[in-house]
């Protein structure tokens, strides 16, 4: 099941996509579905249906925080030239940076940054507020999975990473969080560590991968992050990218996919 936040005449509301169009939900939010059957969310649904090209899809939550993992994929710690991990590698990009499906990755001013990469990621949205989850009780709280872009300006985190200072501010530009299209529910992804990852750039393909490469899988990241904050209904986990980061410029169309979820498009601007 996928379920959407969309703007039709004006006005956001969330609702069930089913094929080209989309089911309007009668009241609440996205997370309001955590813990429903299909027919239950269905049920909740007021009977209008709209067109998909009749409305703009907007992020699918307005996290409180997004939680970011890195070097989760070695060959990505190769390319990089980085050390693996010994326990999940977190930073945060802040709500700001988020922007949906079609919506415009901006490029910063370029006395800021001359540098900036594309990174494809899982994410994980939370259904339910988690405090010191066990990993064997994760999926409890998990409402479903988007796709994230963690946009990144390669030049400003290299250059406070051989200074040895905290580089979150090379996440965080307005526009570095596209999420969307929708989120698929944990219904529909029994396994989120079997899934095709890939983005095109262009057309061409620039990273394409598979989700079991992850080295921190969804439980054991869950239950590290319950233990250090509350995770709160709609805060998104991206779950780190695959090898094949490179730079993004003006024009460039890029089009991030994960089997089972769909695809997430956004196009590059000054």
């Amino acid at each position: 099941m996928r379920l959407a936040r969309f703007l039709y005449e004006g006005v956001v509301k969330t609702g069930v996509v089913l094929d080209d169009s989309v089911s309007v939900l009668s009241s609440g939010s996205l997370e309001d579905c955590m813990g429903l059957s299909a027919s239950e969310v269905k049920a909740k649904c007021s009977g209008v249906k709209v067109s998909l090209h009749a409305v703009k899809l907007l992020s699918p939550v307005n996290p409180s925080k997004i939680i970011c993992l890195g070097w989760n994929y070695l060959e990505h710690i190769k390319e990089l030239k980085h050390e693996v991990p010994e326990k999940p590698m977190v930073f945060l990009k802040p709500p700001s940076a988020v922007i949906g499906h079609k919506d415009d990755v901006i490029l910063p001013n370029p006395k800021l940054s001359k540098e900036v990469n594309n990174e494809v990621e899982l994410a994980v949205i939370i259904g339910r507020q988690a405090r010191n989850v066990p990993k064997e009780k994760a999926y409890d709280f998990v409402l479903g999975y988007t796709i994230c872009q963690d946009i990144t300006a390669r030049d400003i985190q290299l250059q406070l990473r051989q200074k040895n200072e905290q580089w979150d501010i090379a996440k965080a530009f307005d526009t570095f969080a596209p999420l969307g299209p929708w989120v698929a529910t944990t219904s529909g992804i029994k396994n989120p560590h079997s899934l095709r990852i890939s983005l095109k750039v262009n057309g061409k393909f620039r990273q394409d991968s598979n989700t079991k490469y992850m080295i921190f899988k969804i439980p054991e990241v869950i239950e590290y992050l319950s233990s250090v904050m509350t995770l709160l209904p709609g805060d998104v986990i991206s779950t780190g990218t695959p090898k094949g980061v490179d730079l993004i410029k003006e024009g460039d169309l890029l089009q991030a996919e994960i089997e089972k979820i769909g695809v997430l498009e956004n196009k590059v601007v000054k």
